[in-house]
């Protein structure tokens, strides 16, 4: 007898229960299929080209990413994302998504949707995805190509978002805010949101790219807004400004002074969720590349990393001063991007203070002060 997604489901939220009874907390997974895209966008920390071979090579496998979901079941996990990369690029994509829907997975893809298809639209009818999240980097062909620099994309963006829409599909719009589309926000955040009020989020962070490549890193820094720059975007932004303002008070952790822990996370990473990079090894999370922090999953396999690899990264402690007297005890911790992934990318090192961050964190203070959130 085949089986369907119905006829899981009890077995997968009994799995889920069994696990928290265990005291074992993880229950999503972000799987990327591969880090090849179609675009070639300017901020992008990890796309490589469509048709590149060895990238294409080292990819897992059907039969790799069968026995991860396989294990991931055994710890009790309920949701999985797909991403790239763009995962649509793979041929086997259909065959990936449908063996996660009926081992009982709520799954959500991640996707630019201009690769989008009716072959897609019939396989989303038949089984459901939890949503879609799609990136918009312009609501014009000339910005959003000016940022994926691939001509005709923008056409293939606005078909595959209506044809998405048309077929009801739950459909999460976001943003990247950079150099190349700035100006053209305010249009950028109207499109969303009437489209999709409910979720629409946007980000003014770019990082920099997990393998490191120089060339490349120079043109995620050229994007990047100045913090004056950022602080204006969220200013001008009402519901960024209102979110901002409304909890600046818990922002302001005066704990955090006090505070002489020398761990180094603080982060969720690893807590409930973790990433599958597209190579089958599994991150704390998507940014997080740091050689002690990343684990064969074919070697050491899904349950001893979970349960003894994860937790001694999350224990890694800080012998760096000026990490321990500025990062650890700073009180705008809940305003600042910085990471152990970020400071990674950035400077080499996990427990070092990027300036960067630094002063926007200082600048989205000053933002709540000047709209009338003083402390």
């Amino acid at each position: 007898m085949s089986m369907t997604c119905s006829s899981v489901i009890p077995v997968r939220e009994a799995a889920f229960f069994y696990a928290m009874c265990q005291n074992r907390s993880f229950t999503g997974i972000e799987l990327e299929l591969t880090a090849r895209c179609n675009n070639n966008c300017r901020h992008c920390y990890i796309n490589l080209p469509a048709n590149d071979k060895e990238a294409q090579r080292r990819e897992m496998t059907f039969n790799e990413i069968k026995d991860i979901a396989r294990q991931s079941v055994s710890e009790g996990i309920l949701w999985c994302s797909l991403t790239g990369g763009e995962p649509l690029l793979r041929k086997d994509f259909p065959d990936i998504y449908v063996l996660l829907k009926k081992m009982g997975f709520l799954v959500s893809v991640f996707t630019n949707a201009t690769a989008v298809s009716e072959k897609h639209i019939k396989l989303f009818r038949q089984y459901p995805p939890r949503n879609i999240e799609v990136t918009v980097y312009g609501v014009t062909a000339g910005t959003y190509e000016r940022v994926s620099r691939v001509p005709g994309s923008f056409r293939n963006f606005t078909r595959g978002i209506a044809l998405l829409r048309k077929n009801g599909f739950p459909v999460d719009l976001k943003a990247m805010v950079m150099r190349s589309n700035a100006t053209e926000f305010a249009g950028i955040a109207k499109f969303c949101r009437e489209r999709d009020n409910r979720t629409f989020r946007f980000d003014p962070f770019l990082f920099l790219r997990a393998d490191r490549d120089e060339k490349r890193n120079n043109e995620i820094k050229a994007e990047r807004l100045s913090p004056e720059e950022v602080s204006a975007i969220e200013r001008m932004d009402k519901p960024r400004r209102e979110l901002l303002k409304r909890q600046n008070r818990a922002f302001l952790r005066e704990d955090m002074v006090k505070n002489r822990s020398r761990n180094i996370f603080r982060c969720l990473g690893g807590e409930s969720t973790f990433t599958i990079g597209w190579d089958g090894n599994l991150q704390l999370c998507n940014m997080l590349v740091h050689p002690q922090c990343v684990f064969d999953v074919k070697k050491h396999g899904l349950r001893r990393i979970l349960r003894e690899l994860v937790p001694a990264v999350r224990r890694m402690r800080s012998c760096r001063k000026v990490f321990l007297e500025r990062c650890r005890r700073c009180k705008l911790v809940h305003l600042c991007m910085w990471c152990p992934a970020s400071s990674y990318l950035e400077s080499g090192v996990l427990d070092k203070p990027v300036e960067y961050f630094c002063r926007i964190a200082h600048g989205r203070l000053k933002m709540c002060e000047k709209t009338g959130d003083k402390p």
